[in-house]
């Protein structure tokens, strides 16, 4: 069959992207599931930093590929095999396809599946396959999602089922932004009730962290940006204290906004320096968790002593330490009983023609989400 898609070919072009089209919307060939994977019509999809961290070259991936990674949609077809999603059900994508079988698997940290992440790498699904052409020419897969295209095929270990009542631009957000921020508050620091927290970054993954932080019942709860407009929303949202960072040391006003620094600290804008920040403002026996994905090639300095002399814990969290098929339908109920307001986080929708000038928007930081509605 055949698709339209937005097909990366050439990753660092420069900005503006309205002007120079890094992504090329066309009808592409997609061919039929095999065994263990389903045809998908995606209904929504996120625009994520991690998608623009490829077009702009910081995290390098095979070309040509049809990005896209945080989407909802509903199965059409199946191939052999498939048990788990059938036909009919909507489902949001996971970006690690979990093979269930390797060491991380095994002891409950699908995040890090060698299989999932090694395929991913390759831009291809879980058995190496790739279900894209453009002309003669084979395009890679996306995080084995490859959301930015109107039909897609997955493996059916990238797919989590949800009800079908949550509306398709909200449900998208699930895939990733809640997904990431929300498991990072739960999963990788789990937040103790009346902890004191600061967020650094109030993207869609940062103001889903503030969420978590919001329903763990975690306060104070400090965020922390350098656009007004975000950390306003962040107000809306629950935080009890904002603190722009372009104007004043975020650092000296979050530790004396928690009484001498803060027991968690979330880093969610993908900056060394930024993670460097979050470090020092927490509190002695403080956890700094780091969910940004910075440039592979910076270095963060941090005093290796304190680590041991005041008991810091710094610990990274990929797609926030989640078991997607426990957490998922866990965030979605959440959301439904009004304690994750994911709704809020949605800036707008667009087309899929428009997606280069959307992606102008998330790099200048004018939005938390944009989604393409299909």
């Amino acid at each position: 069959m055949r698709t339209p898609a937005a097909v990366l070919y050439e990753m660092g072009r420069p900005r503006p992207y309205g002007r120079s089209r890094p992504l090329s919307v066309e009808e592409v060939e997609l061919l039929e599931p095999g065994p263990g994977e389903a045809l998908v019509e995606v209904q929504a999809a996120g625009l994520c930093h991690s998608d623009l961290s490829v077009i702009d070259g910081t995290r390098p991936r095979v070309m040509p590929m049809v990005l896209g990674h945080e989407a909802t949609g509903v199965v059409r077809a199946v191939g052999p095999g498939v048990t788990e999603v059938p036909v009919g059900d909507r489902v949001v994508f996971s970006f690690v396809p979990t093979c269930g079988r390797c060491r991380f698997c095994a002891v409950g940290r699908p995040a890090l599946c060698e299989r999932g992440n090694a395929a991913n790498a390759a831009g291809c699904l879980l058995d190496g396959s790739c279900h894209f052409r453009s002309g003669d020419r084979t395009v890679h897969h996306h995080m084995g999602v490859s959301a930015f295209s109107r039909f897609t095929v997955v493996a059916q270990e990238s797919l989590v089922r949800v009800d079908a009542d949550v509306a398709p631009e909200v449900a998208a957000l699930f895939g990733c932004a809640v997904l990431t921020g929300v498991g990072a508050v739960f999963n990788t620091a789990r937040v103790e009730p009346g902890s004191a927290v600061a967020v650094f970054g109030l993207g869609g993954v940062g103001l889903s962290a503030l969420l978590g932080c919001r329903a763990a019942g975690a306060h104070p709860v400090v965020a922390v940006d350098v656009r007004e407009e975000k950390l306003q929303l962040a107000r809306d949202l629950g935080a009890t204290h904002v603190v722009h960072a372009g104007e004043e040391d975020a650092v000296a006003r979050v530790r004396d906004l928690t009484g001498g620094g803060a027991a968690y600290a979330f880093e969610c804008v993908g900056s060394e320096r930024v993670l460097e920040q979050a470090y020092l403002a927490t509190a002695r026996g403080g956890v700094t968790v780091t969910v940004g994905l910075p440039d592979p090639s910076r270095m963060v300095q941090l005093s290796a002593v304190t680590l041991v002399t005041e008991e810091r814990t710094l610990r990274g969290s990929y797609m926030g330490s989640s078991v997607p098929r426990r957490d998922i339908p866990r965030y979605v109920a959440m959301y439904r009983g009004g304690l994750l307001p994911v709704d809020r986080l949605l800036s707008r929708v667009v087309q899929l023609e428009d997606i280069n000038e959307a992606f102008d928007e998330l790099a200048e930081g004018r939005v938390v989400r944009q989604v393409v509605r299909f």
